[in-house]
């Protein structure tokens, strides 16, 4: 296991994860539900699912495209939806 890739990566996410539209709607469903566990289950096989699904998604780009045209079409990709979303289009 490389555990200093799963710190940082950890350490991102968690990070990334405070505080987002994600959370927000969780903490949400949770107030309003009498089960707050299933809440906790639902929300949590959400993110393992994208998370898997991004990685695997990754996994197969990785070997198909060099690292820096990925860094640069997400980075452009973050840079369109940062303006979509101040343009109040999501």
């Amino acid at each position: 296991m490389d555990w200093r890739g799963f710190a940082v990566t950890f350490g991102t996410v968690f990070l990334a994860e405070l505080g987002d539209k994600t959370q927000i709607a969780t903490l949400l469903f949770a107030t309003k539900s009498h089960r707050p566990f299933s809440v906790f289950l639902g929300s949590g096989l959400a993110l393992i699912t994208s998370s898997a699904l991004a990685v695997l998604i990754g996994a197969v780009l990785g070997k198909a495209l060099p690292t820096a045209v990925i860094s640069r079409v997400a980075g452009g990709l973050f840079v369109v939806l940062g303006v979509l979303l101040i343009l109040g289009k999501f």
